[in-house]
């Protein structure tokens, strides 16, 4: 089966929150997903590189927003964000997909920033460590 398409797409400008709705079997199903968690898993060649090994991680987007949200064709979303990122195509099956397993992938985008010893703060604000 191929991934839905969302009946409904919405921004929440406060919350920075991308809203897709779903109609799944005569139900509406409803998921948020982060910009900051859009931006760091951006498609974009830009992010992800050209294999796993030259994935760029992204760090200091805890405030990434959206500027615009512009449908490609039947089959995509072209999101700009406020950090000047738009190349980025995120496919109907890799929202879908986002909004599967969002938490997993946020879990694990943490992991590698600590790993990296990296911050989602943006550049210029300093990181207090609390022991």
């Amino acid at each position: 089966m191929s991934a839905p398409i969302p009946v409904n797409v919405h921004y929440h400008k406060y919350d920075r929150d991308l809203e897709l709705s779903y109609d799944i079997d005569g139900r509406r199903q409803s998921f948020r997903l982060a910009a900051e968690l859009l931006r760091v898993f951006s498609p974009s060649a830009e992010v992800r590189g050209h294999s796993p090994e030259q994935a760029v991680l992204q760090t200091g987007k805890k405030d990434v927003g959206l500027l615009n949200i512009e449908p490609v064709g039947n089959y995509a979303l072209k999101l700009h964000f406020d950090d000047g990122h738009n190349s980025g195509l995120y496919s109907w099956e890799y929202l879908w997909e986002m909004c599967q397993h969002r938490e997993q992938w946020w879990q694990d985008y943490l992991h590698r920033l600590e790993a990296a010893g990296a911050s989602r703060e943006p550049l210029g604000i300093p990181v207090r460590q609390v022991h």
